[in-house]
Formats: C-alpha cells, sequence, structure tokens
C-alpha cells in the first residue's frame, strides 16, 4: 500500500526478518544496531518521492536525478564503497505485456538501500513476503543478489513460455499445405516480443558481470558468486532469445515460402488457361472479321462444325501439356 509514493520500508534484522516503516521511519529513521540494514522502496513518480530523494536523502544529486529518471537502461556505477544499480524484470501484471520490463533502480550503501520503481514489479514483492516471513536477505550483499536473482527468475519464465509459444507455431507451419496470414501475424508478434526482451536483457547481462567484478567491502565472496551465477543464467537467456529470434526468423521465411508458391501455382495454372485459349481467340477472331469469303458462311451447320473444331483443339493442347508434363 502506497503513503504518498513509500511503496515499502523496512528495517532489516540481518536475521532473514524485518521490521515495516512509514514515513516517519523514512524521515526520520531508527538507530540501527549491528547487522542491521535499511531498505526504502518508493514510486519516483510521485512528488512527495521527488522531494524526499533531491531535499531530504542525503543522497548526491546526479544519484538523486539516477533515481527519479524515467528511461533508464539496465547499467552499474560504483563510487565511494556505495552502489547504483539499475535492473529491469518483465512485468507479469494483468493487462501487461511481458517484454514491457519495468526498470528498479537502486542506490545500496553498506547500511542502507534506496530503491525506485513506478510501475508494479512481482519480484519485489515476492522480496517483501519472504521477508515478513522472516525468509528474507540477512545482509545488503544477500539482499542485490536474491532480487537480481528473482528478476531473472521471472525472466526465464517468460523465456521459456514464448519458446514454447514458438514451438507451436513451428509445428503448425510444418503441417500447413497453403499461406496462413493468421499464423504470420502470430509469428511477427512473437518475433517483436524476442527483440524487445533482449533489448533490455543485453545490458542487463553486462551490468551484472561488472558487478561481479567490482570490490566493494560490504558484498562477500559469496554473494558475489551468486551475482555471478545470475550474470551467467542471463547470458544465457540472452542466447536463448538470439535463437529463437532467428528460429522466428525462418518460419517467417517458410511462410513467406508457402504464399510464393501459392502465387506461383496460381500464376501458373493463368498461364496455362491463357496457352490454351491463344489459338482459340484466334480462330475465333480471325473468323470473326466482317469481310466477304468466310468460309462456311453460308451453310446452316458451319457454326457447329467449327465449335467441334474447337473442342478438338482444346483437348489436343491438353493432353499435349500431359505429355510435356506441363500439367
Amino acid at each position: 500500500m502506497k503513503e504518498n509514493g513509500l511503496i515499502t520500508a523496512y528495517l532489516l534484522d540481518g536475521k532473514g526478518g524485518g521490521r515495516r516503516l512509514d514515513w516517519a521511519g523514512v524521515r526520520l529513521p531508527p538507530e540501527i544496531k549491528p547487522g542491521e540494514f535499511l531498505w526504502f522502496h518508493m514510486d519516483y513518480s510521485q512528488p512527495d518521492v521527488q522531494r524526499w530523494l533531491r531535499e531530504e536523502s542525503g543522497l548526491e544529486e546526479a544519484i538523486a536525478e539516477t533515481l527519479l529518471q524515467e528511461e533508464i537502461r539496465p547499467r552499474v556505477a560504483v563510487a565511494r564503497d556505495a552502489l547504483l544499480l539499475v535492473a529491469r524484470g518483465v512485468n507479469l501484471h494483468p493487462e501487461s505485456d511481458p517484454e514491457d520490463m519495468v526498470a528498479i533502480r537502486m542506490f545500496v550503501e553498506e547500511r542502507r538501500i534506496v530503491s525506485t520503481q513506478r510501475r508494479p514489479l512481482l519480484p519485489v514483492e515476492d522480496l517483501c513476503r519472504a521477508i515478513d516471513k522472516g525468509e528474507g536477505p540477512e545482509t545488503v550483499s544477500a539482499f542485490i543478489a536474491d532480487l537480481n536473482g528473482r528478476l531473472v527468475e521471472r525472466i526465464a519464465d517468460v523465456v521459456e513460455t514464448l519458446d514454447d509459444q514458438l514451438d507451436a507455431l513451428q509445428n503448425e507451419i510444418m503441417e500447413l499445405s497453403r499461406y496462413d496470414i493468421g499464423l504470420h501475424r502470430q509469428i511477427s508478434f512473437l518475433r517483436l516480443q524476442f527483440i524487445r526482451l533482449r533489448r533490455y536483457l543485453s545490458p542487463q547481462r553486462e551490468a551484472l558481470t561488472r558487478l561481479h567484478s567490482e570490490r566493494l567491502s560490504w558484498l562477500d565472496e559469496i554473494e558475489r558468486l551468486r551475482i555471478r551465477e545470475t550474470a551467467d543464467r542471463t547470458i544465457h537467456y540472452v542466447e536463448d532469445l538470439d535463437t529463437a529470434r532467428e528460429r522466428a526468423t525462418v518460419a517467417q521465411e517458410e511462410l513467406f515460402n508457402l504464399l510464393s508458391e501459392q502465387l506461383n501455382r496460381r500464376s501458373y495454372i493463368l498461364s496455362l488457361i491463357a496457352v490454351i485459349f491463344l489459338p482459340l481467340s484466334f480462330l475465333t477472331g480471325l473468323l470473326g472479321i466482317n469481310v466477304g469469303g468466310i468460309p462456311g458462311a453460308e451453310s446452316n451447320l458451319a457454326f457447329w462444325i467449327f465449335t467441334g473444331v474447337l473442342i478438338v483443339l482444346g483437348i489436343l493442347q491438353v493432353l499435349w501439356f500431359k505429355s510435356k508434363r506441363w500439367m
């Protein structure tokens, strides 16, 4: 429940649990005992949050503006034993597109974490539930590793779901005998989702890889290895997205081939019809000129004889085309 932009705030006890704080606790934090640390998580679009970050948080102006920035790509910056981390997670809330990834911005110090977002993010909600149960992170470094791990887990679910959808569409295409514009649109939409996901996952992979290599006094070796594992998984998902995008391209090409084959078949049939009727049209045109001397002009049977000749000529052409395997 947001209170003037405050999504949630905790005084974490260093044992996996924590006590929730309100705005008063954010503005005047309680005494921090050894092993404890603070986490303030806010909606940066709210005026109270913007005012607090710029005037009361004690953060440098550049850092505060980064936490308030609307459009931002995943990245990592380190200064004076503090960490600025921007990451993204998939948007799995109802009526949202998974590839429309939500950014979370975090400024991390040894005893305090300040993070911002605008739209809901399920990994953050999962983390809050874990803290309420006493199963949350016990240190600041564990918090960073845990949150990034949860972000990647949700991304994995989306990538696997999209991959399964692509498999199903490819199987449908293999069974097609003619072009299907509905399948073409589905493939195009799926390919667009792969591209959008990769757009943010690629810099996030680089950010996590850099985070693993940074030397911060509060980032212990075990959590560093967890971050490295998360970075490796992100690399794997980026590679999966690249492969899926190529598969979607191949699927589109298969549909284009079906369309081209269908058009060629129709053009071929029209060409055959035109070739069959070309000599027939020539004969009817020749005998239809309005000049004297037309053979059979005085005979009552001439029309039927000529019609029979045209039919026989048409049949002979069809038989000749079949003997040449043109039909």
